[in-house]
């Protein structure tokens, strides 16, 4: 024993026992070990690289659906445009936890009004032949109850139309809307729509898909994509990836709530359910203050288990 030792009561580095360790070895192999499953895994687990959705891919796959829905939005009929806050100010309209309407509290700060924003100011931007100018002219001079005749005889006459198809829609008065709704699935074809409804504001960079992505969702060509790639709430979407894939299981507890009564019929899904993981994330915050349940660990002598390697070399030699 050194003196060194003798006097602090720890030994020196140099008395320890060592051995030869080649890191550049060890680095490589655990380099081209780490690589080689990486790329393993990522073949057999990574998510298919889908093409992105858009309004000119929805109006060439499905012309009827986004005529349809494209008329919903003129007419103010759609999903979006009897949402409420934060796009507007639909009476009635909002999620509730009991008397509380989370929705009219955060206010309207997205404002959309359907028919300008996604029908008639990508019209009125583009260039125009006579036809089209016409028909803007005309859809401006009515009053509000005319554009909503016009809106709602067309709708009811696509639907009965063979397939839904615009072009063979029977005659009727359906004022501009007919002309309106051709030179916008144009637009769509083309890819100009696309761009139209990314220029709102001031930014150099568009970077804001609001607006595309709720047209979108009105329709039933996004909501029927996601059935089959198995993305639905039904089918546990929120932890899938694209496809029937592993996603995020960690999301597992949010998602479960949607998936049985009386959150799974309740209009106030989304309220309700957010309400109910804020408890719970509360309660696991508050765990180590929880008398009975914070003392579970102690009980369950888990932490044996754990530090099982401490415990056994805490036993008295035999």
């Amino acid at each position: 024993m050194t003196r060194e030792t003798r006097r602090t009561g720890t030994p020196e580095s140099s008395e320890f026992p060592t051995r030869p360790y080649d890191l550049v070895k060890e680095v490589t192999i655990a380099l081209v070990l780490v690589a080689l499953l990486t790329a393993g895994l990522a073949a057999l687990f990574s998510s298919p690289d889908d093409g992105p959705v858009t309004l000119g891919s929805w109006s060439r796959a499905d012309s009827a659906d986004f005529t349809a829905t494209a008329a919903s939005e003129l007419g103010g009929t759609s999903g979006t445009a009897q949402y409420g806050p934060p796009y507007n100010h639909t009476p009635g309209a909002g999620q509730k936890i009991g008397p509380v309407s989370l929705q009219r509290l955060a206010g309207v700060h997205i404002p959309i009004d359907t028919a300008q924003d996604f029908v008639i100011q990508p019209l009125s931007r583009a260039p125009e032949p006579p036809p089209v100018t016409k028909a803007l002219a005309v859809w401006n001079a009515a009053s509000p109850d005319r554009r909503q005749a016009w809106t709602s005889a067309y709708s009811d006459a696509l639907g009965k139309a063979p397939n839904g198809n615009p072009a063979q829609v029977a005659p009727g008065p359906y004022g501009p809307v007919p002309v309106l709704m051709a030179r916008l699935l144009e637009l769509a074809r083309s890819g100009a729509l696309d761009g139209e409804l990314l220029t709102e504001g001031s930014q150099f960079y568009q970077t804001d898909y609001t607006r595309p992505l709720l047209f979108l969702g009105d329709g039933n060509y996004f909501a029927d994509l996601a059935q089959s790639r198995h993305l639905s709430g039904d089918q546990w979407g929120m932890m899938n990836e694209t496809g029937n894939y592993p996603g995020q299981p960690w999301l597992w507890l949010y998602t479960f709530w949607y998936q049985i009564e009386p959150f799974k019929s309740s209009d106030n899904a989304d309220a309700l359910i957010w309400g109910l993981m804020a408890l719970l994330s509360l309660g696991l915050i508050l765990v180590p203050f929880i008398p009975g349940i914070r003392s579970v660990p102690r009980w369950t002598r888990v932490y044996r288990l754990i530090w099982r390697d401490y415990y056994r070399a805490q036993r008295p030699p035999r």
